[in-house]
């Protein structure tokens, strides 16, 4: 069942007062998320710290868990919700939900070398933002558009990506194999604005609450050097696209 699907539905089923009762249950419930935390070596390959403005492009499922929490992460100065992997005439939510775009749920990070790199944010991706395990889905939601999958702009980046897959299933810290595909950038599409910042925005809805809030909560404590309470929200971003 789709995340769309899944919202659409509570929201006309419930009613206005019921949700508000299950987020006022869910805040004060610790929530449990889809994916837990899998604590991870750090790759043994990086990215030279290199000057000005890097881009790392990833998609781990709903792009909203996604973005939280890199907009959670020290050195990020920007990351926008958006689709990769089709073209610009479908690069819409309506479409994209269909599963027929090629596109996937991406966010695209603008980051600062000197204080993150692009490995790190790499085993964050891996650790704590979503099941690299899962082919063509993450927790409820269904369909290749919430693939796994990194986006290179360069072939050191695609070496760092590749080798760190490697290195992760020959230390063998999943069950099953990794199933995240590598490759490069074509484009990438910013989403709607309403899908910009959407868990700082709504952090009482039912799906973020469940799924995604605990995720910023690994986050914080698996890379508490590297977590930052106040997010870097697109809204208010000195980097930009």
């Amino acid at each position: 069942m789709s995340r769309s699907f899944t919202r659409l539905t509570l929201g006309a089923a419930l009613g206005a007062l019921a949700i508000s009762v299950l987020a006022s249950t869910l805040a004060i419930t610790p929530a449990r998320a889809a994916e837990d935390a899998v604590i991870i070596p750090a790759p043994v390959m990086d990215l030279k710290a290199g000057d000005g403005v890097q881009t790392a492009i990833l998609a781990g499922g709903c792009f909203w868990g996604v973005q939280g929490v890199f907009q959670h992460t020290a050195g990020v100065l920007n990351a926008v919700s958006g689709y990769a992997g089709g073209s610009k005439s479908t690069a819409n939510y309506t479409m994209i939900t269909t599963g027929a775009t090629g596109h996937a749920e991406t966010v695209e990070i603008k980051y600062d070398p000197k204080k993150i790199s692009y490995g790190k944010l790499l085993q964050i991706f891996f650790s704590v933002v979503h099941d690299p395990t899962q082919l063509n889905r993450q927790g409820p939601d269904v369909g290749s558009h919430y693939r796994s999958a990194i986006f290179t702009n360069s072939d050191e980046q695609k070496k760092v990506a590749e080798a760190y897959i490697a290195q992760l299933n020959a230390a063998k810290v999943y069950k099953k194999p990794i199933v995240t595909k590598v490759g490069p950038l074509e484009a990438f599409y910013p989403a709607e604005a309403y899908h910009q910042d959407y868990l700082t925005l709504h952090p009482n809805q039912p799906y973020i609450a469940i799924h995604d809030l605990p995720k910023v909560e690994n986050l914080k404590k698996v890379f508490a050097e590297h977590y930052t309470a106040k997010p870097t929200l697109v809204s208010q971003a000195k980097v930009t696209n």
